[in-house]
């Protein structure tokens, strides 16, 4: 390997550089160089194998400057892997490294189990290109480049990073590490950590970073005004994905995506679309057949990593194998007769649970919720009773029971123009692993208004987002209500989805935006943090690139993806695409089966499928 060092954009010489590798065993180091006068170093190292591979430089007798890069991935993850023997190392490929290994970064270097750890190394990439040491493919394309501010905040950190270059002042660097330090904890000690921080924790100092990165010049396009927090988005649009509904991510690191119209229509889409983690088509996506017609909300991967899917206008669940093949009739399986199936989920049985939603047809009261016992649509069990009303999505518990949202008729209404007037009430229903309605179903309260897409944490709470009260009930696992929380800003929030740490991400429909609430875990979030507290900024976090979201859905790398379902509430337009935050989040283990757990570097198995129910 060889290639050079750069800071602030000119050579950085005699500086120490060092070839890692990284994976579930740790850290080893496989190589070192020196740096000649014109940043130039080669390495020779003996071997080249590892989960991920990273130069770092650094001046000699200079420890606030850390760079880094990416230079390769292993084969754990679900893009190809790939090292580069001709290399770069500059501000952009550190703010890169930061972001995407956010989640696999500490004091020992980078680590973690698969896939999540290559398929971050793999989203690096995207960010900045390690054989040039300019901001990567993806980020400069026509989705983002201009579009959004994202390559402008890249540039903004590495003006940051900047400051600490050889010769540059001191004064400088030392303020930035100072503004770039968490409430409660010490002050970073080189660049590296400090961007690392931002990446981690977006809202640190937004506007005082911003003035302070006016001070360097090297870098470009930058940000015109401060940021609301330091997060980077990034849009991709793969052929097909047009009012995409519903995502879930596959063991591997794919996301799939129900489609809801053709693009430029409202006309039902027959696709249904997978992407692999740098955002590229997967399985000749997009993938048609087995009768699906307007993918809804609704998405389940059961235990041998096939997809289930709600075909909505087509009165069916579609079901596709873990590589995309077709697995049911042409027609669908529409055993039960399916009326409108929305939400989807899996059981520690690997029972399929469908909420059949009914669509705007009869009046209230109309709608059950669909079991395919271990998979089998011919053997298919219908559930009334206990207050189901319009349900519209459903998510499992530990001990079995699957927590179902009643829209209502009033809500069902609702959604052929998403406009809110007036009250649409709701409830929740909540089924035994026995089939059957518990006997506190229907759960009702005032803050249930026009409840949509719930999910479940790992303490068996489950949080419920009501579209038009802007709240997140949080309600325990006896039913009762145990919180209402209030998001700072109305964004007409439609569903959730909760990380490794039970941080709470919700997905703004109303107003295009991510925000995030403390869970029950309140030593996963700052110092004086309650359950229920915001996390994000009052408006949540936002881009451009973000539109009108249904869906969000989290991954084993800590990456936030979320479904543009319409970029026009009026007249009703499709939305374009899905976006990811990079990094942002604690990873989650995927498929979701049911419960929400963070992958573990102590075993083999980063992420073992949840087979047994809890005792209570």
């Amino acid at each position: 390997m060889h290639g050079t060092v750069t800071s602030a954009g000119k050579p950085l010489s005699h500086a120490t550089v060092t070839l890692f590798a990284g994976d579930l065993q740790g850290v080893r180091t496989l190589g070192h160089a020196t740096t000649d006068a014109h940043g130039a170093f080669q390495i020779r190292p003996g071997q080249r194998s590892g989960s991920v591979l990273y130069v770092e430089a650094a001046p000699t007798g200079d420890r606030s400057l850390r760079l880094r890069s990416v230079v390769g991935f292993g084969p754990g993850g679900a893009v190809a892997p790939r090292s580069e023997s001709a290399v770069t190392v500059n501000e952009f490929t550190t703010v890169a490294a930061a972001y995407a290994l956010a989640q696999f970064t500490d004091q020992h270097g980078i680590t973690g189990p698969s896939p999540g750890l290559e398929n971050a190394a793999a989203t690096s990439y995207n960010l900045a290109d390690p054989a040039t040491g300019k901001p990567g493919k993806v980020v400069t394309d026509q989705n983002n480049g201009s579009k959004n501010d994202t390559l402008a905040t890249l540039g903004t950190l590495a003006n940051l990073i900047s400051l600490c270059a050889p010769g540059a002042n001191t004064g400088n660097c030392k303020d930035m590490l100072l503004l770039a330090t968490p409430q409660g904890d010490s002050t970073p000690g080189d660049t590296a950590q400090a961007v690392l921080n931002l990446a981690r924790d977006p809202n640190l100092t937004p506007t005082k970073l911003y003035a302070l990165a006016g001070r360097a010049h090297t870098y470009g396009p930058a940000l015109t005004a401060a940021p609301s927090a330091w997060v980077l988005a990034l849009h991709y649009t793969a052929p097909e994905v047009y009012a995409p509904g519903r995502i879930a991510v596959d063991a591997k690191g794919n996301v799939w995506a129900t489609v809801n119209w053709l693009p430029g229509t409202r006309n039902p889409s027959p696709y249904f679309t997978v992407q692999d983690p740098v955002g590229k088509p997967a399985f000749n996506s997009p993938i048609s057949g087995g009768g699906m017609k307007a993918g809804a909300w609704g998405l389940a991967i059961d235990h041998q990593g096939s997809l289930w899917a709600p075909s909505y206008a087509g009165d069916a669940m579609a079901k596709y194998s873990s590589t995309g093949k077709v697995l049911s009739p042409s027609t669908g399986f529409k055993n039960s007769d399916l009326n409108h199936p929305q939400g989807t989920a899996v059981d520690q049985r690997g029972n399929i649970w469908v909420a059949n939603f009914y669509g705007l047809k009869g009046n209230r009261g109309k709608g059950s919720v669909v079991v395919y016992p271990h998979g089998d649509p011919s053997k298919a069990i219908t559930i009334t009773g206990g207050g189901l009303d319009h349900p519209f999505s459903l998510q499992i518990d530990g001990y079995g029971r699957a927590w179902v949202s009643n829209a209502r008729f009033n809500g069902a209404k609702l959604l052929d123009t998403r406009v809110p007037k007036g009250h649409a009430g709701g409830s929740i229903t909540v089924i035994g692993p026995d089939f059957k309605p518990t006997s506190f179903s229907p759960i009702k309260d005032a803050s249930l208004d026009w409840p949509l897409a719930l999910a479940v944490d790992s303490k068996n709470n489950v949080w419920v987002p009501s579209f038009v009260s802007n709240s997140v009930t949080e309600l325990g696992p006896d039913g009762k209500v145990s919180g209402v929380h209030k998001l700072p800003t109305a964004v007409a929030p439609w569903s959730v989805a909760i990380d490794g740490s039970d941080r709470v991400w919700v997905a703004g429909f109303g107003a295009p935006s991510v925000s995030v609430l403390c869970g029950v875990n309140t030593s996963a979030c700052p110092p004086g943090s309650s359950t229920g507290s915001a996390l994000s900024p009052p408006d949540g976090y936002r881009s451009r690139s973000i539109q009108h979201l249904t869906a969000v859905q989290l991954d084993q790398s800590g990456n936030v993806w979320l479904a543009n379902n319409w970029s026009k509430v009026v007249p009703p337009t499709g939305g374009n695409g899905l976006v990811e935050l990079i990094g942002v989040a604690t990873p989650v283990c995927t498929p979701l089966n049911p419960l929400p757990a963070r992958p573990t570097a102590t075993s083999t198995t980063a992420c073992s499928t949840q087979t047994s129910i809890q005792s209570r």
